[in-house]
């Protein structure tokens, strides 16, 4: 499926910051008991965070927790078949719900020290560091877009926004992005 983002070339502020859209990636939503993400974990290659929205990441994978049981977790996009077979192969019977989600969501970045106050055009939430640390993560609204927000880093975030809203979530934060040019 092509990318919802293609061809959206980078919007940068120098100094200020990057919004950016992400290249396609596998992601699963999972859903289980304690035993089903033990067995998902192993199967993973990377824990499954049991803390509420919090989100755990290597090189190549990240694991977010949305809601008491269940997560999403993104990996390569060339790994995607591999990582579904070894998930179901470690999940076994154990009860479980794993559905492959990847052409439902595009991911963009915002990053650079002004990234906290353009997200705040759109979001309600309260983004800074000390009440919104680097790998937390929640679902929440941009505008009326519904997303995935993870600061997955000091001063970045990344958003999963369905596909169907991410043309629109580009388009807002390229309009709340002229302002911080402007400033």
């Amino acid at each position: 499926m092509a990318d919802a983002l293609a061809g959206r070339a980078p919007i940068l502020v120098p100094g200020r910051l990057e919004i950016a859209a992400l290249p396609p990636q596998a992601r699963f939503s999972f859903r289980g008991d304690a035993e089903a993400v033990a067995c998902a974990a192993a199967g993973f290659g990377l824990a499954l965070p049991v803390r509420t929205c919090r989100a755990l990441a290597s090189d190549d994978r990240a694991a977010l927790w949305l809601g008491p049981d269940e997560w999403l977790l993104l990996a390569p996009k060339d790994a995607e078949d591999s990582v579904e077979d070894a998930l179901r192969a470690a999940l076994g019977n154990a009860p479980h719900a794993l559905v492959r989600i990847s052409d439902r969501h595009a991911a963009l970045t915002v990053a650079g020290p002004h990234a906290e106050s353009l997200l705040a055009a759109g979001c309600a939430l309260d983004l800074d560091a000390a009440a919104f640390p680097a790998d937390m993560c929640t679902r929440t609204l941009l505008a009326k877009a519904e997303i995935v927000l993870w600061r997955n880093r000091s001063d970045g975030f990344r958003l999963e926004v369905r596909r169907s809203f991410a043309g629109y979530a580009w388009d807002f934060l390229a309009e709340a992005a002229r302002e911080h040019a402007a400033v």
